[in-house]
């Protein structure tokens, strides 16, 4: 059985029977049914069913959410903005799906030549618990488009979710097997990546799991899309609007209680502004309201199991012994974490090299643009920077400096359909969204005709 927690109250929310190997190569079965006829479908019909998709979830959102907060502890307004995000993924791949998987026609001796996009089948994919709604979307509306049908192997936390997921599909029309959820647990992931009907895999999680899944893709010679987490920086230089930075580095880190692969995690502060800064920042973290997550005002909720608040608090008393010094929160009840900022943080200490997967951010100082630089690249992680500053000419020459997948100026590190999104790194290969994301699993056919 498969087993989820409510993080906030730690009562059981529900038990899902896990499929057997046998009910889990019938709808493999079902999806490769499916794919032959769904990829026969044009692009105007698939338009319309992901429409309907974009109508369901804004029409039922706040049903959607409740589950996603009941279930992983998200404050409930962002939950329904998570929902509501994915119905704009749904509509822009609708609308741009055609265009972006036309034919490329390239001048050469021949008489036409061109590049042909073409669907490859069922493609797997193994989601976190952090997004529950969002890191799915951003999966399935790209893939089902260019005409291929999708597998889900969700957490085990938010199972409930991922049967919403596949309800939001079947409440628009979609085919049975064009989206399947899979009930499972970790162990029968290798077997669903060598049967023959199954042709790629995308994965968002850890760096072993991502490690372990393209290991066994690459035996199969199979693609693989891999995002890793990351352990991005927000990296504040002397000349940046004080005011609307500090607001945005707080959303960048405590929004979605810290839990996030693109959250900034490192603050690095130019040393002239940095004591001023630091006061600021902290008077703005000691605001926000943390509790219930179904309270409509509270900003910062449990983190999702116990287990990870523990961890991160192993992190934070690390960083401590090795010197760091707690300027605000610090403490654990259960899964609730405080939202925790902590200065005189260098780069050998753990919350600096490892990624900290919850309300706490570390705060080095720099003093040169040089220096700022190398502390970004001195991370493993390659998800993203954000620089603030009003001088954008001298951060657009920095960016071909900084190792990340992307350099966001006066921004905190966000997905957006229209743009790729994907790290180096150990933060993975491959990108999602725009379009490289509909493009990593087709075909991309060469045809030369004389």
């Amino acid at each position: 059985m498969l087993t989820s927690t409510n993080p906030h109250t730690l009562k059981e929310v529900y038990e899902v029977e896990e499929f057997s190997m046998a009910q889990v190569n019938k709808a493999i079965e079902k999806a490769d049914e499916c794919f032959k006829s769904w990829r026969k479908c044009t692009f105007s019909e698939r338009s319309d069913l992901m429409m309907a998709a974009a109508n369901e979830l804004k029409q039922n959102k706040e049903e959607y959410a409740k589950d996603i907060t009941l279930e992983m502890g998200k404050p409930i307004s962002q939950a329904i903005a998570e929902v509501e995000k994915c119905a704009w993924v749904c509509e822009y791949y609708a609308q741009h799906a055609a265009e972006q998987l036309a034919n490329k026609h390239i001048e050469t001796d021949a008489q036409e030549s061109y590049v042909n996009y073409e669907p490859i089948g069922a493609v797997l994919a193994i989601m976190p618990w952090n997004y529950p709604f969002w890191q799915v979307f951003r999966f399935a509306a790209p893939a089902l488009m260019a005409g291929n049908v999708g597998l889900l192997k969700h957490a085990s936390n938010v199972m409930k979710s991922a049967a919403n997921i596949e309800k939001v599909f079947a409440r628009a029309g979609f085919p049975e097997g064009c989206f399947t959820n899979l009930p499972i647990s970790s162990g029968k992931i290798e077997p669903i990546l060598k049967n023959k009907k199954v042709k790629a895999v995308t994965l968002t999680g850890s760096m072993p799991a991502g490690s372990a899944v393209a290991s066994v893709a690459g035996s199969q010679i199979k693609k693989s899309v891999l995002e890793l987490g990351g352990s991005n920086a927000l990296v504040v230089f002397d000349d940046c609007n004080m005011e609307e930075t500090v607001k945005t580095c707080v959303q960048a880190r405590y929004q979605n209680t810290g839990q996030s692969c693109i959250a900034g995690k490192r603050l690095l502060l130019q040393k002239s502004i940095a004591e001023d800064f630091t006061k600021k920042f902290v008077d703005a973290v000691r605001k926000l309201k943390s509790g219930d997550p179904m309270d409509k005002d509270t900003y910062v909720g449990p983190m999702a199991r116990v287990d990870l608040a523990e961890e991160l608090e192993k992190q934070l008393e690390e960083s401590v012994s090795q010197g760091a010094k707690i300027l605000l929160g610090g403490n654990r009840k259960n899964a609730h974490f405080e939202p925790t900022v902590v200065g005189n943080v260098t780069p050998d200490m753990t919350i600096f090299k490892e990624e900290t997967f919850g309300p706490l951010i570390g705060i080095t100082v720099f003093e040169t643009a040089e220096e700022a630089v190398r502390l970004v690249n001195q991370s493993d992680f390659g998800l993203g920077v954000s620089l603030f500053t009003e001088n954008i000419q001298a951060a657009k020459q920095r960016i071909p400096q900084f190792d990340d997948g992307a350099v966001f100026v006066n921004e905190l590190v966000k997905s957006d359909p229209r743009l790729p999104f994907g790290g180096t790194k150990i933060s993975g290969y491959g990108r999602e969204l725009s379009l490289d994301g509909i493009q990593e699993f087709v075909n991309k056919k060469t045809v030369y005709i004389k």
